[in-house]
């Protein structure tokens, strides 16, 4: 009787391929031994990398916290697990250990101009320069990022409207502050800070993104769109 080849998963349907669905869906799709078949790239000659991955899970009780316990000797023990593939994967569940003990830290909550202030002023408040940044908030108004878009001059700054939308569509922020300080010391907004405001308010509503406000500060103190009704 003619022996029966195993199927690579290079002859897999595309959505059964674990980098595809990685790549299409997100880390979440993929099985426990879908992620261990990526990391080892390829199996033995009677097993897939999914298969023999799932034998390595099975023989630790389907644990990854198990799995991660075993030493680089006893990864080798699988057949087509070899000394490269077996440290890959002992140090890819190491940096998931790592990744679970590192504390988190917990971003502000943006609730009024006065806390936008707070952020940016030790950022910007002393530069003899203008710059521009955004902070970019999730839906419950907590800081997701705060990232300069450009900076110029004592006078002035460019100020890209697509760059800023960009920027927010990438990291899903569901709205914007804009800042941006005046090395002169004038809080007053210029034509350009009003139009800029404008532009970007007229922007953000057509990619369903909200615009908060926009302070400038200067001098220790701050001028806000929204407390002033401009927004």
């Amino acid at each position: 009787m003619e022996e029966t080849k195993k199927l690579s998963i290079k002859n897999w349907a595309e959505d059964d391929r674990p980098r595809e669905k990685l790549l299409s869906g997100g880390c979440s799709l993929l099985s426990d031994a879908e992620l261990i078949a990526i990391l080892i790239g390829s199996g033995n000659r009677d097993e897939t990398a999914v298969e023999l991955a799932r034998r390595m899970l099975g023989s630790c009780g389907n644990s990854i916290n198990r799995l991660g316990k075993q030493s680089v000797r006893e990864l080798m023990q699988f057949r087509g697990i070899g000394e490269a593939k077996a440290v890959s994967i002992t140090a890819a569940l190491e940096i998931g250990r790592r990744r679970k003990d590192e504390d988190t830290p917990v971003q502000p909550v943006i609730q009024s101009s006065r806390d936008a202030f707070a952020i940016m002023e030790p950022i910007v408040g002393d530069l003899m320069h203008e710059e521009f940044w955004i902070l970019l908030l999730n839906r419950s108004n907590r800081l997701i990022e705060a990232i300069r878009t450009s900076q110029g001059g004592i006078s002035g700054t460019v100020t890209d409207i697509r760059m800023i939308l960009k920027n927010a569509i990438l990291r899903t922020a569901s709205s914007i502050v804009l800042c941006h300080n005046h090395p002169s010391g004038n809080l007053k907004p210029s034509r350009a800070d009003m139009d800029i405001t404008k532009k970007m308010n007229e922007a953000a509503k057509m990619m369903d993104l909200k615009v908060l406000d926009h302070i400038i500060l200067a001098d220790r103190d701050y001028f806000s769109f929204a407390d002033e009704g401009l927004l």
